[in-house]
């Protein structure tokens, strides 16, 4: 079953987290993702609350896999800036290998965060967010 951002933003938390735990890892992306934040997952909040960050705060994530980093895509001019180091690694939410995205080396704004992703479909990722290890939200990328 093909997945989009729509999909994504009119499920439930669990079922974002039975879809994260249930996908693979895939490989180390390479290249510019399209970001949408999700918050509020299934809910009638979801979609404007992604549009609103979308629109103002975080577009994407810049991979650069040879060299195992990333930027994000912030702003409403698309700054890249807030590098993460990316590599394979168990998730905090399953203990299965997953990609992680970590900021605790490679950022003073963002060090405590750390993200999560795993292939969902062809060039689609869906991510977690952790705050030291509590989770905050979830998060799509496609390439």
């Amino acid at each position: 079953m093909p997945y989009d951002v729509a999909k994504l933003l009119a499920m439930t938390q669990a079922q974002l987290d039975d879809l994260f735990r249930a996908s693979p890892p895939g490989d180390i992306p390479d290249g510019t993702a399209e970001g949408t934040a999700i918050i509020a997952p299934g809910t009638q909040y979801s979609e404007t609350i992604a549009k609103v960050i979308n629109h103002f705060g975080w577009q994407g994530k810049v991979f650069d896999a040879a060299n195992g980093v990333l930027k994000n895509s912030i702003s409403i001019f698309r700054v890249e800036a807030i590098v993460a180091k990316v590599y394979k690694g168990p998730s905090w939410l399953d203990g299965k290998e997953c990609i992680v995205l970590d900021y605790s080396a490679t950022s003073l704004v963002a060090h405590w965060i750390r993200d999560e992703i795993r292939l969902i479909d062809a060039g689609f990722y869906l991510g977690k967010v952790y705050w030291g290890k509590d989770r905050l939200i979830d998060f799509c990328l496609k390439f």
